[in-house]
């Protein structure tokens, strides 16, 4: 395998790109999904793409050009070989250099102009990598790390969206579930039962698509349920069921200065049969599980108040470049419109049935558009923490 060094070998005007997917969280398989479509649509006559994949147990490679990212047959996508590589940690190496067998950090491998960080869930999605990055001085697509760990976490989650006056639901926090600390986690008292109600939907409180998530309907399911949320993380968050149609609306960053841009709002509507939008639902059996309506058939009003909302969900939380906000639109007591964020996502989908991206062309952005606008806000320094990169 060919090793470039520093700009060498880049066209004149070309950025240079470092996809990064796969990682160590549950999610690794959908990131693979998103990074191959992310490469995809990246104009070979303005990007140059490096490929780097990480295992799930955390090594860093060049992944090869070959390697499958998308799921085929129902088999799922993995990071395996490929040229081993560490990010250099100085800001002054902007890069990626060969890990030499035997012998640590090696040669250079290439300089990077920017990161596209295509992970979900843990050491991704949750402002690890995030920091990483920032201790690298490399721009980088998406939220910073505060935003990014308090968005991922959903018991921090709703705390700030509560702070901001955002509905959601009601919920219980079990800490250290995983561990069965006083009082038992797998136990909730009469109270905490009755004000939930039934169906509940215990959760990882920090994951995603729908991995670790049960949806109990009777509470003899209930420490069993725990306990699949707990393999994935010991902080376990049970939800209050909200009645109500599943609506999602996607946020971009501003060109410039002012408000976030919100898309149209889309809704996805369960199949007679399927229970509700687990991982199955979502990425192995879409097309026979759920019908998607994008734009969603909402009013004016409806429309204008989603957007609104998920406008002010990414401002609560401080996002940077996108986000994908999740709600419930229901009925209140008084007959009007009850909406309820659900979760907030920094690093939604890019998969070929993700919303976020069909959101946004049905909007007028069509998915090259999309990732190349993500990609200069990246590099104009677009405001992360209140102002350009330079300033911090």
């Amino acid at each position: 395998m060919s090793v470039m060094g520093g700009r060498a070998g880049v066209g004149a005007g070309k950025v240079r790109v470092a996809v990064v997917f796969g990682g160590r969280s549950a999610e690794h398989a959908i990131s693979c999904v998103s990074a191959g479509s992310v490469i995809a649509a990246l104009d070979p006559d303005r990007y140059e793409v490096v490929r780097v994949g990480i295992a799930t147990d955390g090594r860093w490679v060049l992944a090869d050009p070959d390697q499958r990212l998308a799921i085929t047959g129902g088999a799922l996508p993995e990071v395996t070989g490929g040229t081993a590589v560490s990010l250099v940690g100085d800001p002054a190496g902007r890069g990626l250099a060969v890990l030499e067998p035997g012998a640590g950090i090696g040669r250079a491998l290439t300089e990077v102009d920017v990161v596209f960080p295509v992970l979900h869930g843990a050491y991704g999605e949750d402002g690890t990598i995030q920091g990483l990055l920032e201790m690298a001085g490399l721009p980088y697509v998406g939220s910073g790390v505060f935003s990014s760990a308090a968005s991922m976490d959903k018991e921090f989650t709703k705390k700030l969206l509560a702070a901001a006056g955002l509905p959601q639901g009601d919920h219980v926090v079990l800490r250290d579930a995983a561990g069965a600390v006083c009082p038992d986690p797998a136990v909730l008292d009469e109270a905490a039962r009755e004000r939930l109600g039934l169906p509940v939907f215990v959760k990882p409180s920090r994951a995603g698509s729908s991995i670790g998530i049960t949806k109990v309907t009777d509470w003899a399911e209930f420490a069993e349920a725990v306990a699949t949320a707990a393999a994935v993380d010991p902080k376990v968050i049970v939800e209050a069921s909200v009645p109500g149609r599943e609506i999602e609306c996607a946020v971009l960053a501003p060109r410039g200065a002012g408000l976030p841009d919100a898309s149209l709002p889309a809704e996805i509507r369960l199949r007679p049969g399927v229970d509700w939008y687990d991982f199955a639902a979502k990425y192995l059996h879409a097309d026979d599980s759920v019908d998607f309506d994008i734009p969603a058939d909402l009013t004016p009003e409806q429309t204008a108040a989603v957007q609104e909302a998920a406008c002010r969900a990414y401002l609560a939380l401080d996002c940077s470049g996108l986000a994908r906000v999740d709600f419930f639109l229901g009925t209140a007591p008084d007959g009007g419109d009850r909406l309820v964020i659900n979760e907030v996502n920094t690093m939604p989908g890019f998969t070929p049935n993700s919303m976020f991206p069909r959101m946004w062309a049905a909007s007028g952005v069509t998915y090259p558009e999309l990732v190349d606008r993500l990609i200069t806000t990246a590099l104009d320094g677009t405001a992360r923490d209140g102002g350009p990169r330079a300033a911090r």
